[in-house]
Parts: C-alpha cells; structure tokens; sequence
C-alpha cells in the first residue's frame, strides 16, 4: 500500500504509482525485472550518515554502486549507509522502499546518471512500487542537487 504522504504529492503532480505484490521489488534486479525496464532505470534511493551527523539522500540508477571518495567530496563529511533502523526513522520509509518524495530534513543528492533514461522509477514508499517519472520531474518534486556520486 502506498503510503498516504505519497500519494499526496503524486496526485498533485498529475503521477502515479505502479503497484505489485508485496515484497515484490526490494531491490534494483527484481523491480527492473518486474517492471519490465533495464536495471539502471530504477531510481534507487539510500540514505547515508555523515561522520558529522547529517543524513544525505542519495537516488542512483540501480545499476551502479556510490563511490565514498565522490559522496565524501559532494557532501564534505566522511559517509556510511544508514542503518534500518536509522533509514526508517529518518524517511519513514524501510529500506528496499525507500520513496525520495517526501523527505524533509535530509539533503537528496541525484546522481547524474539517471538523467540517462527517458523514464526512471524510484519506489513509492514500499517493497512493492515504483513511479515513472523524468529525471526533470524527480529533480523538480524532490529539490534534488544533481550530483556525480556513482563509480562509473
């Protein structure tokens, strides 16, 4: 079920969310493959923690890893994944569902690379979603800093 939150801000953007069986698109694999679309076009959101205590959200394509030196250059601190229990009380989204709309105190990083793809899907708040957008809308929704944190 997608979070009411969520489907707030998707409604007021004219979006909506694709729907599947719970669980069903934890990971970058599994959802391209669900959605029928290539793994890099998932917008996978993760939440670091800085060594000096802020949180930074970064949404990638789902085919490629952060790379610590370009995130610690983007963000000025030394990062590590946020744990579970940091992700959800921080987004108030649990991991593998991570949704980068909504998310209010934390800094999202894009990473240029999905500006790739004419459609990219982050999740919708749940294991089990995704949105098509653009990269322009998720930059535009989201208040995002486009930036170059993927090893490439």
């Amino acid at each position: 079920m997608i979070p009411e939150r969520v489907k707030q801000i998707l409604n007021s953007h004219g979006l909506s969310a694709l729907e599947f069986e719970p669980g069903s698109t934890p990971t970058s694999e599994l959802a391209a493959a669900r959605i029928g679309v290539a793994v890099g076009q998932i917008a996978k959101s993760m939440l670091f923690k800085g060594k000096n205590g802020s949180f930074f959200l970064a949404v990638c394509p789902g085919d490629r890893r952060v790379c610590s030196k370009k995130m610690k250059n983007e963000t000025g601190t030394k990062v590590r994944m946020a744990r579970g229990d940091e992700t959800e009380t921080v987004t108030g989204f649990r991991p593998g569902g991570v949704c980068p709309f909504g998310v209010e105190g934390v800094e999202t990083l894009l990473d240029i690379g999905l500006a790739e793809y004419p459609l990219i899907y982050p999740a919708a708040g749940n294991d089990a979603s995704g949105v098509p957008v653009t990269f322009e809308q998720l930059k535009q929704i989201t208040g995002g800093r486009v930036v170059d944190v993927m090893e490439r």
